[in-house]
């Protein structure tokens, strides 16, 4: 059984989450560009077996596709295409940044650190797959 890896997608950078390989726990693995990121991906994948991507699907509170959504399913359009053998899961996304902001509040984090983008992008990611398991976990 391979791992789960997460992806919180923006134009500009990219959270990626992973889990270990027993799929227990769910840890920050990258912050990238996002033009950078399924390189970043191919040569992961080429060190770590991973069975199934999950994508951070932004939604709005009425439950429907955000604008960002836009330039989400391209990129998942080709991640269906580059990695055929990866199962890839879109999961909602609402809330994480807010939560990513809170965790590091709560975490003790400095407000500089608090401020950094990249550290935002990875910590929602890994709320993101901790969501993601705890669905699997639930329908078990």
């Amino acid at each position: 059984m391979g791992r789960i890896l997460s992806i919180d997608y923006g134009s500009k950078r990219v959270g990626l989450a992973v889990t270990d390989p027993l799929r227990m726990i769910a840890g920050g693995l990258a912050t990238v560009h996002s033009k950078d990121v399924v390189k970043y991906l191919e040569d992961y994948f080429k060190k770590e077996v991973v069975d199934e991507i999950v994508v951070g699907e932004p939604k709005t509170m009425q439950n429907v596709k955000s604008d960002s959504a836009r330039f989400i399913d391209p990129f998942v359009k080709h991640l269906e295409k580059k990695f055929p053998e990866k199962k890839i899961v879109r999961y909602d996304e609402r809330f994480t940044s807010a939560l990513a902001h809170q965790t590091m509040l709560m975490g003790g984090v400095k407000k500089k650190d608090r401020q950094n983008k990249e550290t935002v992008d990875m910590i929602s990611a890994i709320i993101i797959l901790q969501d993601y398991m705890s669905f699997l976990e639930s329908r078990k």
